[in-house]
């Protein structure tokens, strides 16, 4: 089922949230139930023969982590650990990887083995790296024991299921279990819906207007088409902003839906195409997954308490993995290996003495300039890096960069040398798209920054009249749009991670 959906919309949504609230005027864990039973057939909704992975993966990560919990910080717990997160990753890995694992066998072997041609259950890598995190702070002392119940809701919960954020148990299952959650609150629901609406639009009426111009160019490079620069760089911004109010619309869409159950989810996103370096960009894009990286990957391996050297060899370890989790193509490797050299390069220029970088008394006006063309090269050096993130194969990313680099000529030749069309639309249309999309992207608010002065407002109404007329009008506008557009419906992108 997708957000951008009327029976979710009209139908789903609805219902779980008067079902929940009645049951939580009479018994907490009675409505906690029923969203977790909501949850577990938003999840069917979509293959009813992969809930028993979800259920097995839950109740064996539940038996798993009490079991580790009474061992915490000993041999014994850790062998356990070990163990169940084996477990995790070989589940992940026969279902994520299997296929490439064996395509990748036969390419550099040269063998013959048989293709599995197994289905990704949707939403795995995320229900799955929530709760390794789960038993490792269990481990660790720092994950208490909670009830069934709770923890089913905490793994199953449906507004991050199927594409984030990763949640932490420490954020949630509290929540879950505090009296907050099951009494109806307007101002929680007002901040909710508000929030579901920017996501709704982001996704609709921006992302995918984009995907309708990035695809035809990627497609090309695929077909083995000779792209040319102004089609190649107009076809990689538009995926840059595609990607961007897809994913950022998805994540929005699920903190809105849970704040009108009076549950927050952590940010996920923060302005990352604002960032003035790559080291920034990873800490305003897809938070909770740097969040997840960083603290069970690159310090478990060390961190940056070894040296340069083995800091800069976890962090393109790190990158790399990160890169094989996004999905089974040599692509995301390349991807996540790209972004661990500019996260290199970025960190071994910070760590030149600022003479030596020349900070030590610069005008203000040559800080500007220095900051906007910082940002300017770090949305360059992402969008260069989302050819690889978004190209089939090694082959068509490789056709698309030549064309970025003006190396396929100036217009576009089919492999039997027949010129066609343009791939893109018309450079006005595009323009004005891309002139709007950036305008919200680097000059307005992020949906963060709107809400929170929005719940600043609701506390303090004759504080800021004027904001809390125009921002629920505006939500209004924009999600009666939405839901005009939802017509044409599309998955999220992050769907297929």
């Amino acid at each position: 089922m997708l957000f951008n959906s009327y029976q979710f919309v009209f139908v789903f949504l609805p219902v779980t949230l008067i079902v929940f609230f009645l049951l939580g005027r009479v018994n907490r864990l009675w409505a906690a139930g029923s969203l977790a039973l909501a949850s577990i057939v938003f999840y069917g909704y979509w293959s009813v023969k992969y809930i028993p992975l979800l259920l097995g993966s839950v109740i064996f990560n539940y038996v798993c982590g009490r079991a580790i919990s009474t061992r915490s910080q000993t041999p014994a717990g850790r062998r356990l650990l070990i163990v169940s997160v084996t477990a995790d990753l070989l589940l992940l890995g026969f279902y994520k990887y299997a296929d490439f694992f064996l395509t990748s066998a036969n390419d550099i072997a040269g063998m013959q083995l048989p293709m599995l041609a197994i289905v990704l259950p949707i939403g795995i890598s995320f229900f799955t790296f929530t709760q390794i995190a789960f038993l490792v702070d269990a481990y660790r002392g720092i994950a208490r024991e909670y009830s069934f119940t709770h923890y089913l809701l905490f793994a199953t919960y449906f507004p991050h299921l199927i594409a984030g954020p990763i949640l932490h148990h420490a954020e949630i299952m509290p929540q879950f279990e505090s009296s907050t959650p099951y009494r109806f609150s307007s101002r929680s629901f007002a901040l909710g819906v508000t929030i579901f609406a920017i996501g709704l639009a982001k996704k609709v009426l921006v992302a995918d207007h984009f995907g309708a111009t990035a695809s035809p160019v990627f497609d090309a490079a695929h077909a083995g088409v000779s792209i040319p620069p102004l089609a190649a760089w107009v076809g990689v911004f538009a995926y840059s902003f595609q990607l961007y109010f897809d994913f950022s619309g998805y994540t929005d869409m699920a903190i809105g839906i849970s704040k009108c159950f009076g549950v927050d989810l952590p940010i996920n996103f923060f302005s990352p195409y604002k960032s003035a370096s790559i080291i920034e960009f990873w800490q305003r894009w897809h938070m909770t997954l740097s969040r997840f990286l960083r603290d069970y990957l690159y310090f478990p391996l060390g961190g940056n308490r070894k040296g340069k050297f083995r800091r800069y060899l976890n962090l393109m370890l790190t990158m790399l993995l990160g890169g094989l989790w996004h999905g089974a193509n040599f692509t995301f490797i390349l991807w996540g290996g790209l972004h661990g050299i500019y996260l290199v390069v970025n960190h071994a220029w910070r760590s030149l003495p600022r003479r030596a970088r020349n900070l030590d008394a610069v005008p203000a006006i040559r800080v500007a300039s220095a900051m906007f063309a910082s940002r300017i090269a770090t949305f360059l050096c992402v969008s260069i890096a989302w050819v690889l993130f978004r190209a089939n194969d090694l082959g068509a990313a490789y056709n698309l960069l030549r064309g970025m680099l003006g190396m396929s000529g100036l217009t576009l030749h089919t492999r039997e040398g027949a010129t066609q069309h343009l791939l893109v639309r018309s450079l006005p249309e595009f323009a004005a798209v891309f002139l709007a999309a950036g305008v919200l992207v680097w000059a307005m608010p992020n949906t963060r920054q709107i809400t929170d002065r929005l719940e600043r407002a609701l506390g303090n109404p004759p504080a800021d009249r004027f904001y809390l007329r125009i921002v629920p009008a505006a939500a209004g506008v924009v999600l009666a749009l939405a839901v005009l557009e939802m017509r044409q419906i599309s998955s999220f992108l992050y769907f297929q991670f």
